[in-house]
């Protein structure tokens, strides 16, 4: 376990300091009356030892005595139970708050370069583990040092010739405890690796069902499953058959050794008479309650072993490095003009391997810019520059004046309004999808939005209109349709700046020349950016960019561009409308 990860715990464990104190606080109860137990019977022994000498005035009130600290320490264990359960749980949750308010501060190259099901397994499954791990920790290791040190202070009262005995002795299980913990750290570290990788998988699998359906993949995925299952099955054998033979080796030691005190406390009874057979039974109580802390302890490192492997990798997705100027105040963009330009700009996804070099564009407000060009050009990267999904490697983009690495992220995308290709669709009513990025929108605004996308009629027919809930997954809308919510959202935040990346190509023409009428209408005056690959639905642009190997190659109005007879004209004339 690296130390800066302990570190880390222990901050988030400090958070939480009035409940630790009062949970240690209860453990101490609880351990001083369960340890002073023994002293009690030890006396009651004394009382019963000889034939026809009980007595038993003396004995009651011993065995009520007995009783009352029996039942006392069952209280303050109970409690100190109730409160590291509570206490784990809201470390877990604040861990949990904290790697799911992270995801919207991530840059979307982190999203790109990670599985989503490895981080789904960071947030829930490692955390899960962690949480199990820390409330062991809380649980026996409290428990168990002040056990250890409370019998150490009783087996000296009772004798102090045979405590050293037992001291010297047992520190053997804690080395066999200590060899075990540094074998499994790195194999509970393996085991969670290899369970994210199973995740994603499963994840891709339901996500992607109709395509491996309708390829008849099913068998590659399967194999592929069993494949990591057999890996994941494997990792965790390893760590669980090393973390499991850490209780019965302890265990082990520690009986030889009680054994051993055992027969010299005997003999001491026997032949020196300095200690009495309760005092004997009193202190083989202590000798038995003072090799358990080490057991539990032992079982206790294994599983925090596999809690710092989990804690280790939700530490390092909150650690990620976040999208530059998230939270940074900035110039804040007040009546927007939607003037956009690129001074210079390059840009790579791979470092040493440049897809956008020196570009430069200065777009006037309310002009309409489309951009074509062959798969891989660049089209889909100028609008993720534009959004500033990615930063620039060199060069300046400008919105209405202002480099855009000085407005805050929340204020710029706010004058954007975006459609792409893919749908996405969250788990909720359809008033809820439209009103997506106007949260506080109208009930009528969201209608007249849905009835200039062409979407009111289909949603007046589902099962409850508006408050029908639908999500990615939803058969009971097209993916077409889909698409028109999307638009929907986008008429209804009425941005400076609209975005259409292949916005209609899950539409009939039919219904694509309507969308087009409404994007008209709601781009008057506005600028739009459009990528697409039908150059039919183009040719009223102002500015048409022809892309190619993420240069602009030709620029110009439909009509300039075939005049060039250039690439654009070459493109025009393979197109498939």
């Amino acid at each position: 376990m690296k130390k800066t990860t302990f570190v880390k715990i222990l901050r988030l464990i400090n958070n939480h300091k009035a409940a630790l104190v009062f949970s240690f606080v209860m453990t101490v109860f609880s351990v001083a009356c369960a340890l002073y137990i023994p002293v009690l019977a030890g006396r009651a022994i004394d009382l019963i030892s000889g034939k026809g000498s009980v007595d038993f005035s003396q004995l009651k009130p011993l065995l009520i005595k007995i009783s009352a600290f029996a039942v006392s320490a069952g209280v303050f264990q109970w409690s100190s139970g109730l409160i590291n359960n509570k206490l784990t749980l809201e470390i877990v949750r604040d861990i949990r708050n904290t790697a799911t308010a992270k995801i919207s501060r991530l840059p979307v190259s982190y999203i790109d370069s990670h599985p989503v099901g490895d981080t789904v397994s960071r947030i829930i499954s490692d955390a899960e583990q962690f949480s199990e791990g820390l409330l062991l920790g809380f649980t026996n290791l409290f428990s168990g040092v002040l056990t250890i040190a409370g019998t150490l202070i009783f087996m000296m009262r009772v004798s102090l010739r045979i405590t050293p005995v037992v001291v010297l002795l047992t520190p053997l299980s804690l080395l066999v405890a200590r060899f075990v913990a540094r074998k499994t750290h790195s194999m509970f570290m393996r085991q969670s690796e290899v369970r994210g990788r199973q995740t994603s998988l499963i994840d891709e699998s339901i996500a992607g069902k109709k395509v491996i359906s309708s390829y008849g993949s099913e068998k590659y995925f399967t194999d592929r499953f069993d494949e990591i299952n057999e890996d994941f099955a494997s990792s965790s054998l390893k760590a669980i058959f090393y973390s499991s033979i850490t209780n019965p080796s302890t265990r082990f030691v520690n009986n030889i050794i009680f054994a051993f005190v055992a027969l010299t406390g005997a003999i001491t009874v026997m032949a020196t008479g300095a200690m009495t057979v309760g005092g004997l039974s009193c202190f083989l109580a202590y000798a038995g309650r003072y090799a358990k802390p080490f057991n539990e302890i032992s079982g206790v490192i294994t599983e925090l072993q596999n809690a710092f492997a989990c804690s280790e990798r939700i530490f390092d997705f909150i650690e990620a490095k976040e999208s530059e100027n998230t939270e940074k105040p900035g110039v804040e963009i007040t009546g927007p003009k939607g003037q956009v330009s690129f001074e210079n700009v390059s840009f790579s996804y791979i470092p040493g391997k440049k897809l956008i070099t020196g570009l430069n564009l200065d777009v006037a407000p309310g002009s309409r810019i489309a951009i074509v060009g062959p798969t891989g050009c660049g089209k889909t990267t100028l609008i993720n520059l534009l959004l500033r999904f990615y930063d620039p490697d060199e060069g300046t983009i400008r919105f209405d004046g202002t480099d855009i690495r000085d407005v805050p992220v929340s204020s710029l995308r706010l004058n954007y309004g975006m459609v792409l290709q893919d749908t996405w669709i969250k788990t909720a009513s359809v008033r809820e999808n439209i009103a997506l990025a106007s949260p506080g929108a109208t009930d009528e605004e969201i209608k007249e939005a849905a009835k200039a996308a062409y979407a009111h009629s289909f949603i007046s027919r589902l099962p409850d209109g508006y408050d029908t809930v639908i999500s990615d997954a939803s058969t009971e809308i097209s993916h077409g349709q889909k698409q028109l919510i999307c638009v929907a959202r986008i008429l209804l935040t009425n941005p400076a700046v609209v975005i259409l990346d292949e916005a209609t190509s899950s539409i009939d023409t039919r219904t694509e020349l309507k969308i087009r009428n409404a994007f008209n209408l709601i781009s008057e005056g506005k600028t739009c950016f459009t990528v697409a690959h039908r150059l039919g639905t183009i040719k009223n642009s102002d500015l048409i960019l022809v892309m190619k190997d993420g240069d602009i190659v030709e620029k110009g109005t439909h009509e300039q561009l075939l005049d060039m007879h250039g690439f654009y004209e070459q493109l025009y004339n393979s197109r498939v409308t």
